[in-house]
């Protein structure tokens, strides 16, 4: 069923309004957050350099970009290099399942934290609200352990924000716009991680000499 003329009008205002309201909330986090990201992604490179591991958690959307996260570490972003250590707390079913049925949902991070992570390791809890219990739970526990502790968020005053090491807050309440953000933000973590461990090794080019990014 095609769209009327009218509806087709309305429909393409409205993309047009997302897409620029996503933009918006970019410049803001590149005018706000630049100089935190750094301070992030030093944490993160010294980290990788001292053969410790990077743990990310998160749920629904924000599992997905701990997953995409680690993915981008553990395989490659833009340069062919040795991969890093990160994994992300999400991907176990049977972990997930057995410690949410044996110890409720609340503790399955902060299980994975306490068997898997060492003093000296760092996690990147996401939460768009900044309030996600087993995501706090991670994080208490990782502190508890001497494991360095990020939270990415979004606008305002989080739970998660007030118990965290360092804390990216996107500058936004909408949960979509929050999620551009942190994907936005991971890229950029991972640019410049890739470009300080790498050396002198160039980005990847396609044919067409376009960056090839990694999906």
């Amino acid at each position: 069923m095609e769209y009327s003329s009218q509806v087709q009008q309305t429909a393409e205002k409205r993309a047009i309004a997302e897409l620029i309201g996503g933009s918006d909330v970019l410049r803001q986090t590149a005018s706000h957050l630049s100089a935190d990201i750094v301070t992030v992604a030093e944490q993160i490179i010294n980290v990788l350099r001292a053969d410790g591991k990077l743990l990310i958690c998160g749920n629904g959307g924000s599992a997905a970009d701990s997953q995409h996260f680690a993915a981008e570490l553990v395989g490659r972003f833009r340069r062919e290099r040795p991969g890093w250590s990160a994994l992300a707390l999400t991907v176990d079913a049977s972990i997930l399942t057995s410690v949410g049925n044996d110890f409720g949902f609340e503790q399955v991070f902060a299980r994975q934290v306490q068997a898997l992570g060492r003093r000296g390791d760092i996690l990147v809890g996401i939460s768009t609200s900044g309030h996600s219990k087993n995501v706090l739970a991670a994080a208490r526990t990782a502190s508890e352990m001497g494991i360095i502790t990020v939270g990415m968020t979004g606008a305002g005053v989080s739970d998660l924000g007030e118990i965290v090491d360092y804390h990216l807050p996107i500058p936004s309440t909408n949960t979509a716009f929050i999620q551009q953000g942190h994907m936005a933000v991971i890229h950029v973590l991972c640019e410049l991680i890739e470009e300080r461990l790498s050396g002198d090794i160039a980005p990847l080019k396609t044919k067409t000499g376009d960056i090839n990014y990694s999906e």
